[in-house]
C-alpha cells in the first residue's frame, strides 16, 4: 500500500504541473503574461500544488479504492489582455484538461507496446504496469473532474463561451461556491458519483483500445 500511495502522488503531481502549466502557457501564447510573472509558467511543481486538492483529495480517494481525481492552484489570467475574448479562455481553461487526456493516451499506449494494456477492471502486477495504470487512471480522472462545468473548474470556462449572457451571469454569480457545490454533490452522489465516473473512465480506456486496435 505503501508503494501504492508513492506511485499515486508521484502521479499526481506530474499530471498536475502539466496540467497548470499548459494554463500558463495557453495564456502566454493568447497574450497575457500574468501568469509568467507570478512564476506559474513553470513545470515546477511546488508553484501549482493545493494542499487539499492537489495531495490530499487524491490520497484519500486512493486509500478509499475509488476512482482518482483532484486540482490545482488555478493559473490566473487577465481576460483584457488575451486574444479572442471567452472563446480565448476556453481556450485557456481547456488547454489543462487535454493535456491530461493526452497523458492518459500516451501511457496507455506505452502499455500496450510493452504487452500489458491497462485494463481498469484488472489489477496490476509489477511495478512497471502500475505505475503505467495508475498514470492513466489519474490522468482520466483529472480531465473528467475538471470538465464539469461547474465553476471554477476547467469545464465551465468552455461553457462560458457557448451559453448565452444570462447562463454566464449566473455562473459568475456561482464562482465563489462553486467548488463547494462540486464537492456538495459529490458527498450527496455518493457512490452514484463514483459509478458515473468510473464508467467514463472505463469508456475512454475502451476508446484508447480501439485506436490502438486492441
Amino acid at each position: 500500500m505503501v508503494i501504492y500511495i508513492i506511485i499515486v502522488l508521484g502521479a499526481v503531481l506530474i499530471s498536475m504541473t502539466f496540467h497548470e502549466a499548459m494554463h500558463a502557457y495557453a495564456g502566454y501564447w493568447l497574450g497575457d503574461d500574468t501568469a509568467k510573472l507570478l512564476g506559474r509558467l513553470t513545470l515546477n511543481p511546488i508553484k501549482h500544488i493545493d494542499p487539499f486538492l492537489t495531495i490530499l483529495l487524491p490520497l484519500l480517494l486512493a486509500i478509499s479504492g475509488g476512482p482518482i481525481f483532484g486540482a490545482a492552484k488555478p493559473v490566473p489570467f487577465n481576460p483584457n489582455n488575451i486574444r479572442w475574448g471567452e472563446w480565448g479562455a476556453a481556450i485557456i481553461a481547456i488547454a489543462g484538461p487535454i493535456t491530461n487526456l493526452l497523458l492518459a493516451f500516451i501511457l496507455f499506449g506505452i502499455s500496450v507496446l510493452i504487452g500489458k494494456p491497462v485494463n481498469f477492471n484488472i489489477s496490476p502486477v509489477g511495478y512497471g504496469e502500475t505505475i503505467l495504470a495508475v498514470g492513466v487512471m489519474v490522468n482520466l480522472g483529472f480531465f473528467i473532474f475538471n470538465m464539469i462545468p461547474i465553476p471554477p473548474l476547467d469545464g465551465s470556462r468552455v461553457l462560458y463561451a457557448l451559453a448565452p449572457e444570462f447562463v454566464r451571469r449566473g455562473m459568475e454569480s456561482m464562482e465563489r461556491f462553486g467548488i463547494i457545490i462540486v464537492f456538495a454533490l459529490i458527498l450527496v452522489g455518493g457512490s452514484t458519483f463514483g459509478i458515473v465516473f468510473s464508467g467514463v473512465i472505463t469508456f475512454f480506456i475502451q476508446l484508447f483500445a480501439r485506436i490502438y486496435g486492441l
